[in-house]
This record gives C-alpha cells, sequence and structure tokens, in this order.
C-alpha cells in the first residue's frame, strides 16, 4: 500500500485514479476536505477495495501515526497542500499552518515509522514531496528556465510556505538519510480543478458569458502541464527517482496568460457557434500584488534520467479540460458554494479595471 495525502484535491485526486488504474498496489487517501478538497472527485472509486479514504490533517500527528502502524505503507505521496496564490496573499496562515507545519508534522511521524523498519522495507520506503515552480521565483524574458539548481526564491506567502517545506525534505534526507524526493511542476490544469485557478475560471466564465478578468496586461507567462502528465511523472519518479533529489517537471507549454486565455475563447466559439466571439468578453484588471512575469521548466533531468516527457501539447490538453468542464457543470454547480462566490468577489470584483 501506498498513502497518499490530499487525495481529494485537484491533483491529488486525478494521481490517486490514474494509480488505480495503473498500479496494483492499494491506496490510502487522507484528505482534510477544505474547501478545494472533494470527495465527488473519487466517484469513480466508491466501492472500490483498493481505496481507502480517511478524512483527516496531516498535521494531526496522532491520526498520522496510527495509520502508518495500521496500513504500513511502502511509500508516501505528499500532495496536501494549500495552493492558491490569491488566497495566500488574503490569509497567508493558512498556508504557513498546511504547507509548513503539516509537512513537517508529516514528516516526523513518517521519519519514526521509517527508521522502525526492518530491512529491507526501509530502504524501499519513499516519501515523494509535491512542489511547484514557484519556489524559484521570476524569470525575465530572455532568462533560461529553472533548472533543480536554481536558487530559491519565492515571491508570494504561498511559494514561501512551499519553498519552506522542500527545504525540510531537503534536510531530513541530509540530516537522516531519510529518503526524500522532491518534485517542482509548472502550472497544472485539467479535470476537477477548483473553479478559482485560471484555466477553470476562464471555461466557466465564457461558457456562463461572464466578464473574463485578466490581471495586468495578460503577458505573464506560466508553462502549462496536463495533471495527468503530471501524476505520471510523479509515478515515475516515486518508482525510479534516487532519495535526496528533485526533479522539475514541465509541460512545454510556456505561453502568456492572455493567449491561453484566447486559446479557451476559441474552444468555446466551436462549441457554441451561434454565441458573440468569446474574446469579447475579456476584460483586464488590476494585477494582484507581487504577481511574478515568467515561469518557464527545464525538464532535462527527469527526462534523461527517468525517461518522462509529456505526452499531452497545450492544445490537445487545453481541448480535454474545456470538454470535461462542459460535460460536468453538475460537478461546478456542487463545488461553487456560496464561500466560493464571496471568494470571487472579494478577488476579482473589489478590483475594478485596469
Amino acid at each position: 500500500m501506498i498513502l497518499v495525502t490530499g487525495g481529494a484535491g485537484f491533483i491529488g485526486s486525478n494521481f490517486v485514479q490514474q494509480w488505480i488504474g495503473a498500479e496494483s498496489d492499494p491506496l490510502l487517501n487522507l484528505d482534510k476536505l477544505t474547501y478545494a478538497g472533494n470527495p465527488e472527485n473519487l466517484s469513480a472509486l466508491k466501492g472500490n477495495a483498493r481505496h481507502v479514504f480517511v478524512r483527516g490533517d496531516i498535521g494531526d500527528r496522532a491520526l498520522v501515526g496510527r495509520l502508518l502502524q495500521e496500513h504500513k505503507p511502502r511509500a508516501i505521496v505528499n500532495f496536501a497542500a494549500e495552493s492558491h496564490v490569491d488566497r495566500s496573499i488574503h490569509g497567508p496562515a493558512d498556508f504557513v499552518h498546511t504547507n509548513v507545519m503539516g509537512t513537517f508534522a508529516l514528516l516526523e511521524e513518517a521519519r519514526a515509522y521509517w527508521s522502525a523498519l526492518a530491512q529491507p522495507q526501509k530502504d524501499a520506503f519513499r516519501f515523494l514531496h509535491v512542489s511547484t515552480d514557484e519556489v524559484y521565483g521570476s524569470l525575465g524574458p530572455g532568462d533560461p528556465p529553472f533548472t533543480e539548481s536554481t536558487p530559491y526564491a519565492p515571491n508570494s506567502p504561498y511559494a514561501a510556505s512551499k519553498a519552506a517545506a522542500d527545504h525540510l525534505v531537503r534536510a531530513y534526507h541530509h540530516t537522516y538519510g531519510f529518503p526524500g524526493i522532491t518534485t517542482n511542476c509548472s502550472n497544472n490544469y485539467g479535470p476537477c480543478q477548483f473553479p478559482e485557478k485560471l484555466i477553470p475560471l476562464m471555461i466557466l466564465n465564457g461558457w456562463r458569458q461572464k466578464p473574463l478578468p485578466v490581471y495586468g496586461d495578460g503577458k505573464n507567462i506560466r508553462d502549462w502541464l496536463y495533471v495527468g502528465d503530471h501524476c505520471a511523472a510523479v509515478r515515475l519518479a516515486l518508482a525510479k527517482g534516487r532519495p535526496g533529489e528533485t526533479y522539475n517537471i514541465g509541460g512545454h507549454g510556456e505561453m502568456t496568460n492572455l493567449d491561453a486565455i484566447k486559446a479557451i475563447c476559441v474552444l468555446l466559439d466551436e462549441a457554441r457557434p451561434n454565441h458573440a466571439p468569446h474574446e469579447q468578453l475579456i476584460s483586464f484588471v488590476k494585477d494582484r500584488p507581487g504577481h511574478d512575469r515568467r515561469y518557464a521548466m527545464d525538464a532535462r533531468k527527469i527526462r534523461s534520467e527517468l525517461g518522462w516527457k509529456p505526452q499531452e501539447s497545450f492544445a490537445s490538453g487545453l481541448r480535454k479540460t474545456v470538454e470535461w468542464y462542459i460535460d460536468n457543470m453538475k460537478w461546478v454547480e456542487n463545488v461553487t458554494s456560496g464561500e466560493y462566490q464571496r471568494w470571487i468577489e472579494t478577488n476579482y470584483a473589489k478590483r475594478g479595471d485596469a
């Protein structure tokens, strides 16, 4: 068995479903079920004996310790995190609590469990920590992409909290020999992403003929990674990655936010040809504080060492994503609660025009 934390969230639930479909080991799924953790993401696994779900917090050391002793996992994959930059600007405390202190608590319980394992189980155990490209800071237009040796320079409370967690995992390997592996991914998109993030927000607003709010001039550049490709890379890093190492995972999909939104508009035009061009809904709003200008990932290490490369282009992955949201409006209605609407009001409506 493996233990997956945050397995009801966007990336975590995609990983869990991919794992159950592709691997033979059962999976223990620990998720706190905050606003972004949604049991509906796992509805396809209902009744599957190989998927065991437990609601709980990675910071609850008594719970984590008990689960480790009861289920004896051979690996832990840590997706659990607060992950939305804008929310971290409005309320950084939750990000420090979960991403820093939660990771610390999980590491402590995992280290105690690992230390007591007999050989060869101890040698085979792995702790894979899922992180982000945002820990590296921001790139200029002509700068080379981030590599695994790029110095950390986080610019948001979210990125700083993830950087702290990354450093803890690295330190536990260096100090204790703990078999930690870190993956740093670029911007994910795909099915089941909470609608506050850029791509699903634009798909749903466009579908509903609402404004498409673009921060600043829209020229901030991101490297887009389809979630299924990310999950495949994490599975490979877990199986073949070297303890103590970091692997960058990128989608080779670098483009401006405005170009990504225009690509969504083209697909929405195809789906609803009788509507006015969706590009007419684009509106520019005041930029968010400390908005990083460009991210780009050099993923040559994971390709050369582990043989991974993305299977989806941005065009193919985006088409799958748009179709999924159009076909799953019931899921959207269930997750966009009153709390979500209040958040959108806080973050966008009060910004005004750029």
